[in-house]
């Protein structure tokens, strides 16, 4: 058998177990808070632009989350709920 075939056979097997209900793993679902957009940037000492391509949003986008048209989701919410416990964090993962 090759390797293509087994990994098909383990990717059916698996299929089949999760039809019947069985689960591969455990799902935790977290509770993200939202947070003042404006003030997370302000922490950072960046200006909007600086800060939208920081975390790879639009200004556009950054705009209308500080001015309460839209709201963050998703992994831009991730982001910014960790910016607030820790302002520099981009910075210091990515410099």
């Amino acid at each position: 058998m090759t390797n293509a075939f087994d990994s098909i056979m383990t990717g059916m097997k698996q299929a089949i177990h999760h039809a019947e209900g069985h689960t591969l793993g455990s799902v935790h679902k977290v509770r993200i808070p939202d947070h003042d957009v404006r003030e997370i940037r302000i922490k950072t000492g960046l200006s909007q632009s600086q800060f939208a391509a920081s975390i790879g949003v639009s200004t556009a986008s950054l705009q209308n989350w500080e001015q309460g048209k839209r709201k963050p989701k998703g992994a831009a919410k991730v982001l910014l709920a960790l910016l607030h416990h820790d302002p520099k964090i981009v910075q210091k993962l990515l410099a």
